[in-house]
């Protein structure tokens, strides 16, 4: 046995003798020293019981031991690929045996015995290829230098290597269920609930666990070593490993750097200049999220997009120990939009609409008659809304509208309009629209660009406030109604008054002051003034002024509270 530690020390730290013969040691302080994780972290030796993470360039083999000290010994190795799959294979090396019985005679030189060592490919005890989470296990193995070649064809790539000689009672690794799939038992258009058995880890172990689930559209993940590489920087170049841990003169020389053998310190630069002869590769953005939800064993994913086809993964992750075990995911497309129905608009009649908030719909337009121009007449009630009009496929029209609009389009014979209604983030939205071949006067009323109410301040008194609104060059009947309101009278309720479709109809007669007729061919001069009498001392009042077309449709200006003077 002490020439197997011995063995395994040539292999790591080359001798410059050839006649040096192997020294007598305390084996006590050699157990420490090889126990020592210092010892590992600048060698290619697997710690027993310890995951380690390493980097392969692409079509660079590397090897690792891992050291067997008892016959009938347990043995577990597991190798994690993370972003490529990698070919890698376990042998057991044959070892000069010891010449005298005592372990006092003369050996062959060190040198003679390394070179023995590597000349011999050993015994192959399992070999993989693959991007799966795989292992060897034993139940009992020979005594001995067991070793591990990998190599990744694909690309550069990260892994992970864990190895034990106590596999039943490390359990590193979270165990699954007997069921370990993952089960889609709710589906939606936006949303996908998922559910799961839990972990023996957590359940019987009693150990810390949590899961991690991760949604993405291209494909399942047999690691969560794959995702996080995923997860990570743009570039490969920032996943490489340090340097003075698993480079070589070679490794730098893939990186751009030149081979230093002067033993000086390296400077590393994160990014390397291209200037070195370096070429960085940019990750493409992976639509990819990952959540982690502590215990629990049931999760719904929101905000998917409508038919779309997702990948669902969950890892259950030990909390002490940091190592986690893939359940066997699952995919499922969400479902489809509800389809629109598509509304029909008749030639010359008003149709109400009402458009969700980030909502949509559809309407249609299909003149019997052959025609020249087609008018639509659009009156948005509160926020603005987009529309889109097409004839027979082809985009005639892309607009935001506010307040109301109206625009003319040429017409073409049995051509069929299709006007698409989309709301915005702000809240529903309420229009009216028209669409006629033969518009004549107009349905919809004029509207100056400013639709306030003036108020004068100067002018109030204890029983009247005086006020005033612009008109336009087309003449037209203007109504104006009053309605006491609280002093607190606040900005829900003054919003909820905003809505210009809603006409005078609606309004109680004892609230309607007057109307009258009222226009200019001069715009400067298209302002009109109104004292509205018989009010009450010390009261708040919503004052509203309505605008009613040729064809009878009413456009309401913004409202107005006004307030009379409590002492005169």
């Amino acid at each position: 046995m002490v020439l197997l530690h011995w063995c395994l020390l040539w292999l790591l730290f080359p001798l410059s003798s050839r006649t040096q013969k192997l020294p007598t040691r305390d084996e006590e302080l050699f157990q420490m020293q090889i126990r020592d994780k210092a010892f590992f972290h600048d060698s290619s030796v697997i710690p027993d019981g310890a995951e380690i993470s390493s980097y392969l360039f692409r079509d660079t083999p590397k090897r690792y031991f891992f050291v067997v000290e008892e016959d009938n010994t347990p043995l577990s190795v597991t190798v994690t690929p993370c972003d490529a799959p990698l070919e890698w294979k376990l042998s057991l090396q044959e070892l000069p045996e010891d010449t005298s019985g005592e372990g006092s005679g003369d050996l062959e030189p060190l040198e003679q015995q390394k070179q023995q060592i590597i000349n011999e490919e050993g015994t192959e005890l399992f070999s993989y290829k693959g991007n799966d989470v795989e292992y060897f296990i034993s139940s009992s193995s020979p005594s001995g230098l067991y070793q591990l070649d990998l190599l990744s064809t694909e690309k550069d790539t990260h892994f992970k290597i864990y190895a034990t000689t106590t596999p039943e009672s490390d359990q590193p690794y979270p165990e699954l269920p007997y069921d370990p799939r993952v089960d889609v038992t709710s589906l939606g258009r936006t949303t996908v609930t998922l559910a799961w058995k839990p972990s023996p880890t957590a359940s019987l172990l009693k150990q810390p666990i949590q899961y991690c689930v991760v949604i993405n559209k291209e494909h399942n993940f047999k690691s969560l070593c794959a995702v996080e590489a995923k997860l990570s920087a743009d570039d490969a170049f920032m996943m490489a490993p340090k340097p003075g841990l698993d480079f070589s003169p070679f490794d730098f020389a893939h990186f751009g750097f030149p081979a230093d053998n002067s033993g000086k310190e390296r400077s590393f630069q994160a990014k390397p200049s291209p200037k070195l002869g370096h070429h960085v590769y940019s990750r493409p953005k992976v639509d990819i999220q990952k959540i982690c939800i502590g215990n629990k064993n049931i999760f719904t994913v929101s905000d998917l997009k409508p038919d779309t086809q997702y990948y669902f993964d969950v890892f259950v992750v030990n909390i002490n120990s940091n190592m986690s075990t893939a359940y066997v995911g699952t995919f499922a497309r969400t479902k489809e939009e509800a389809k629109q129905k598509t509304v029909e608009l008749k030639d010359g009649k008003v149709t109400d609409v009402f458009v969700k908030r980030k909502g949509a719909k559809i309407l249609r337009f299909a003149p019997v008659s052959s025609h020249q121009k087609v008018t639509f007449f659009i009156h948005s009630c509160l926020d603005a809304v987009q529309i889109q009009v097409r004839r027979d496929g082809k985009l005639l029209l892309s607009q935001n509208v506010e307040g109301i609009r109206q625009f003319q389009l040429r017409g073409k014979p049995k051509a069929k309009y299709l006007i698409r209604l989309k709301g915005n983030k702000k809240g529903a939205s309420m229009l009216k629209i028209l669409a006629t071949t033969k518009p004549t006067k107009q349905s919809f009323p004029s509207l100056p660009e400013d639709t306030r109410i003036k108020a004068f301040d100067k002018l109030r008194t204890c029983s009247s406030a005086t006020v005033a609104w612009l008109g336009t060059q087309e003449r037209n009947k203007f109504c104006i109604y009053k309605k006491e309101v609280d002093d607190n009278y606040n900005e829900d309720q003054k919003k909820r008054e905003q809505n210009q479709c809603l006409g005078p109809d609606i309004r109680k007669k004892s609230e309607k002051v007057l109307c009258k007729y009222f226009h200019s061919q001069n715009l400067q001069k298209a302002v009109t003034t109104e004292t509205i009498k018989g009010l009450q001392p010390g009261k708040s009042y919503l004052l509203d002024v309505y605008v009613i077309g040729h064809g009878g449709h009413s456009v309401k200006y913004q409202s107005k509270v006004v307030k009379t003077r409590k002492f005169c």
